[in-house]
């Protein structure tokens, strides 16, 4: 998801500074899970509500450990973190926050996890085909992710398909 993040970072724009930045940041994104139960992590099926609301706090938990950090990646790391569950429409966590109030590294590193969460296979899921991959984002396209940054998503799709098969989770 790092190079995913990078890849789209370049697609969008960012200079070379704060591609590499967002590089070294985007995989920060899910810190806090340290403290989350193991019990709630390693759950192989749905979490409770009171679980679930658990679960959510890792994302300031993340911003919390990194953000007094005196290295600048690691305060990226920190916006990533608190950032990367907020969606387009203002329907994520943890403050809700919608559109361009979303900072532009979680915004990216966000659909990058997802992305790299659907096409790869996991404990609890199945990899994706890319058509459904691409249905996601599309359905998700201004709903949880920046328009622009799913047209990146879409125009760069073989690269980022090379980079899941040469470097596979």
């Amino acid at each position: 998801m790092a190079l995913t993040s990078k890849v789209l970072g370049e697609a969008y724009g960012l200079d070379r500074h704060d591609v590499k930045i967002l590089y070294k940041a985007a995989p920060l994104h899910d810190i806090g899970k340290i403290a989350i139960p193991d019990h709630i992590l390693n759950k192989p099926g749905k979490l409770t509500p009171e679980e679930w609301e658990t679960m959510k706090t890792h994302a300031q938990i993340g911003h919390d450990i990194l953000a007094s950090s005196e290295l600048e990646v690691l305060r990226a790391g920190a916006v990533v973190s608190v950032g990367h569950h907020e969606n387009w429409d203002g329907s994520g966590y943890p403050k809700g926050i919608a559109g361009e109030n979303i900072p532009i590294f979680a915004r990216i590193a966000a659909l990058a996890d997802v992305f790299d969460a659907l096409i790869n296979k996991r404990s609890y899921k199945h990899a994706w085909d890319i058509e459904d991959v691409r249905k996601f984002f599309v359905e998700m396209n201004g709903v949880k992710f920046q328009p622009e940054l799913v047209d990146l998503l879409f125009e760069n799709e073989a690269k980022l398909l090379e980079i899941q098969r040469a470097y596979p989770d």
